[in-house]
């Protein structure tokens, strides 16, 4: 539910911004794979930010901050085969032009990523 809820709120957003249909679809893949790892593997809260670039660049990050890693693997891809997960880290470096994983000032793992949007 999560990542459904985060596409969501975030689609009128990147509207908003301008973005085209095809770079919207994009965003939401994007924000679907970090928000679905973030709650696969990584302790609560988990927080969706989305920025626009003010600059000539024309980029939108996104980033999804949560309490990191589980102590324990658990959930529906631990009790998976390899074979049946672990394809979103590609698909989010395949659409980004970078990526990143960064501590935030409230002491979370932030999982960002950079995006086209001009």
């Amino acid at each position: 539910m999560a990542p459904a809820t985060a596409r969501h709120a975030a689609r009128p957003v990147l509207a908003d911004w301008g973005l085209d249909e095809q770079q919207i679809y994009d965003a939401l893949l994007v924000i679907s794979e970090l928000v679905t790892n973030a709650v696969t593997h990584a302790l609560p809260p988990v927080i969706l930010h989305l920025h626009a670039a003010a600059d000539a660049r024309g980029r939108v990050q996104i980033h999804v901050s949560d309490g990191g890693p589980q102590p324990t693997p658990f959930g529906w891809a631990a009790s998976r085969p390899a074979s049946e997960h672990g394809r979103g880290t590609a698909i989010v470096s395949a659409l980004t032009n970078g990526t990143g994983t960064d501590l935030d000032t409230d002491g979370l793992i932030d999982h960002w990523a950079d995006l086209d949007a001009a």
